[in-house]
């Protein structure tokens, strides 16, 4: 049986609704099989992130083979076969974590929860929950009150949110790498008086408490039982009862999550399931600029986005996700949504990135949600251990890539009988030999590794476009489509619209229209928590969320991204410039692992700060001076520094770069920016004010620098 998304005519990707066109912005693009009406819910009982736990719409008479985790949190309806999924599911694994040997801390096979169990753990939490809410923080309304959520990936985090949504309560979530003065900010601008967090985030929770009065709770997601016993053994102090006392010295009341199950199961409470309109969560954005700001996401918004995933892709019961992408972000959040709803497995990297691929290994996983940062990192692996090998695997390599992408570009697929056998079946095992599809979001991915990478894995890679503001959803590549470079089509449950941006001369009447994307349907979040100004930028009065991205339509009516209205500052000769565009461009290149470019009005040319990837670069570099030197001299080496500027500027030329916007000089930084260093965000994002500020001397040198060369051109000729 065809699914849906098999029935676009990818010559005709999205449908422009006759009548809509208005001056200064294209008319409405809609998903061409829903050109008529957007889709809000497709199932009547799920229009909520609690009926998402408790039913699921499974299709049992067909066995999914192109299966995605993308922006969203359900599943497909492919028969209309509404049954309960935590029924259908209730003996079957449900959320996994990585065994631990006591004595030599290595990690082994994943340890599994059901369904029955984790839909156990869930009541007694929820109410434990709001009994501590009544009983210690001292709230007298019990629903629609909020909860932090602060830790790394795991299953409690899991539960405790799907409690939250059980009993009407919204969640608030925090990055696990967050700095005290935004967890101190994000506590406050929220009124959150109960924290639900990892251990290790106990004491620094405590250290804020006088500055964030309304705290009045912790749960500790690990045990802390077990350091009593010790104690009561001893007959000494332990590290949990120094903890507990000075939590209460502070006015807080530090409890673990078990105890609260156990609360719970003295205490029961019926669930109260939340309306449509209900808060579901604030979810806060990693400004890359100033403070955080609250995305109000409600439960239609959520359920809405699942909708419009649920009539385009495809999931399945038996289906086994990897869970690292953080869950305070959209995306990661949302994926995991999908799995619950279809009844599927999730299991959780062990919270060290340098361990994923080993995780992976481990547990096998069907489908991925991703970013391109790491597709990257895997790419470039892999070219270098196949296609760049030494003698004869490195010539089998080339031959068996270029007929590969040959087939790809031709419309015949990502497999072939001889090569999988021979070469990409043992790729595939860096994945865990079963991955089915991986879903690509955040940022930009370049052509040429998202079309390796499809045929090095044998599967579907979906390019995804979305944010906080649209509960994840905005548009995704079709199955079946090959041609790297866009963003498919709206999903049916919004739609988009092009509006000039003249001073960046992008206009809805350019042969392939081109302005700022605005998106408008249910996945639309209710503004910013406390900030009516932002909010009024952000979402217009006709409900289009104005996404601050530059699109265009394509000759087949896909939706490409091509610029940044935000960011976008002028330089001394008047031209427009939009440094996350130039820096995308650039980091297609796999020498490089981050850049920032640099310009201001009283600049006439451009300058970066390059982080070079240390495999990569140090085979360029060496290349480059003929001989072996380690990585750390290499990046101070001019002649390297020159022969990277020119790589960079042979990468903007073949993109179209104008001359304006080619980095003119540049200081390779061997150090990465990180969120330690306050130069990423959480969503690894480059902090732009941070990093002029911490690079000014550098960029100070690079001008003096471009100042006397100029000086230098203009000398006259000695006689």
């Amino acid at each position: 049986m065809a699914t849906i998304a098999k029935k676009v005519n990818l010559e005709k990707q999205t449908v422009e609704v006759p009548g809509t066109r208005k001056p200064g912005q294209t008319g409405i693009y809609r998903h061409p099989l829903y050109a008529d009406k957007l889709v809000t819910y497709t199932n009547p009982k799920i229009t909520t992130l609690y009926e998402n736990f408790q039913y699921g719409e499974v299709s049992f008479k067909i066995r999914i083979k192109s299966i995605m985790i993308f922006q969203s949190a359900s599943l497909n309806q492919i028969l209309n076969n509404y049954t309960s999924g935590l029924k259908v599911s209730k003996d079957r694994p449900f959320l996994g974590t990585r065994s631990i040997d006591p004595k030599t801390g290595k990690r082994g096979a994943y340890v599994w929860q059901t369904y029955r169990q984790v839909s156990y753990r869930v009541n007694n939490f929820g109410s434990g929950l709001v009994h501590l809410a009544k009983t210690i923080a001292g709230l007298s309304k019990l629903e629609q009150f909020p909860v932090g959520l602060w830790s790394t990936n795991r299953p409690e985090w899991c539960i405790a949110d799907t409690a939250c949504s059980s009993y009407n309560i919204f969640t608030v979530s925090l990055y696990d790498t967050l700095g005290p003065e935004t967890v101190e900010y994000v506590i406050n601008h929220a009124e959150i008086s109960i924290v639900v967090t990892s251990a290790d985030h106990i004491a620094e929770l405590i250290k804020l408490s006088p500055k964030i009065s309304g705290l009045k709770i912790i749960i500790s997601m690990d045990s802390l039982e077990d350091d009593e016993s010790k104690r009561v053994a001893s007959n000494m102090p332990t590290k949990a009862s120094v903890l507990k006392a000075w939590a209460a010295e502070n006015g807080l009341y530090v409890t673990d999550f078990l105890t609260v199950e156990e609360l719970g199961k003295k205490n029961k409470r019926k669930h109260n399931p939340p309306k449509p309109d209900d808060l579901a969560c604030i979810m806060y954005t990693s400004g890359t600029t100033g403070v955080p700001k609250g995305a109000m996401l409600t439960h239609k918004n959520f359920t809405s986005s699942a909708s419009g995933v649920t009539l385009t892709m495809e999931f399945h019961q038996d289906d086994v996700g990897i869970s690292y992408l953080p869950l305070a972000h959209i995306f990661g959040r949302s994926s995991d949504l999908s799995a619950i709803k279809v009844g599927a497995a999730v299991g959780y990297f062990s919270g060290d990135i340098n361990l994923l691929a080993e995780d992976m290994q481990t547990l096998k996983p069907t489908k991925m949600a991703t970013v391109p940062r790491l597709l990257n990192r895997i790419y470039a692996r892999l070219i270098a251990s196949t296609v760049d090998a030494p003698g004869v695997v490195g010539i089998l390599a080339k031959k068996a890539v270029a007929d590969k992408l040959a087939n790809l570009e031709a419309g015949r697929g990502f497999t072939h009988p001889v090569w999988d056998r021979l070469l990409f079946n043992k790729m595939r095992l860096a994945l865990g030999g079963r991955i089915s599809s991986i879903c690509c979001g955040s940022a930009p991915i370049s052509k040429e590794i998202l079309s390796f990478l499809r045929i090095a894995f044998c599967c579907e890679i979906y390019e995804g476009y979305g944010s906080t503001e649209t509960c994840a959803t905005a548009s995704i590549t079709h199955p079946g489509e090959y041609r790297p470079g866009h963003l498919g089509a709206p999903f049916p449950c919004c739609e988009i619209k092009l509006v000039d941006v003249p001073e960046m001369n992008y206009l809805a009447t350019d042969p392939y229209p081109r302005g700022e994307i605005c998106v408008r349907g249910g996945n639309i979040f209710q503004g910013y928590h406390k900030d009516p100004e932002k909010t009024k930028e952000a979402l217009d009065e006709e409900g289009w969320c104005h996404t601050g991205d530059i699109g265009m339509i394509d000759e087949k009516g896909s939706i490409v991204v091509i610029d940044r209205k935000k960011n976008i500052f002028k330089l001394a000769q008047g031209e427009y410039i939009a440094p996350e565009k130039i820096e995308n461009i650039y980091l297609k290149n796999t020498l490089f692992s981050q850049i920032y470019v640099h310009g201001d009005s009283l600049q006439s040319q451009l300058v970066a700060i390059v982080v070079p990837d240390p495999d990569g670069f140090l085979a360029f570099g060496q290349k480059v001076i003929g001989a072996k030197r380690p990585f750390e001299e290499l990046v101070r080496d001019d002649r390297v520094r020159k022969a990277t500027l020119e790589e960079m500027n042979r990468i903007g030329k073949q993109s179209d770069l104008k001359g304006f916007e080619l980095v003119k000089a540049i200081y390779i930084e061997p150090v990465p920016f990180s969120i330690e260093n306050d130069l990423l965000t959480p969503t690894l994002k480059v902090k732009r004010p941070q990093c002029a500020d911490k690079y000014r001397p550098e960029i100070d040198a690079l001008y003096r620098e471009l100042i006397e060369s100029s000086q230098n051109k203009q000398l006259p000729a000695k006689l």
